[in-house]
């Protein structure tokens, strides 16, 4: 019932929204200008994004380096006894 209600009410403010938008055009050039530098600023990110891939696929591939598997010292016996 909660998310219904909460549907409807997003609905309805988009509407409201969207309608006051559409009747000033200062508003309306606000939205625009907000649209434009969100677009910009993905453009960005999806170019330095492609600069990137292309930066770590040109790179040659070096060979993994193992290192030598530190030496633990034996383990002790237990001692037994003999009677």
């Amino acid at each position: 019932m909660k998310r219904g209600f909460w549907l409807i009410s997003g609905i309805a403010i988009g509407l409201v929204a969207a309608r006051r938008l559409s009747e000033s055009p200062k508003a309306q050039a606000v939205v625009d200008d907000a649209a434009r530098r969100a677009k910009e600023f993905g453009n960005a990110v999806a170019e330095g994004f492609k600069e990137r891939e292309a930066e770590i696929s040109a790179a040659p591939k070096k060979p993994a380096v193992r290192k030598p598997a530190a030496k633990r010292p034996a383990a002790k016996k237990p001692v037994t006894k003999k009677n």
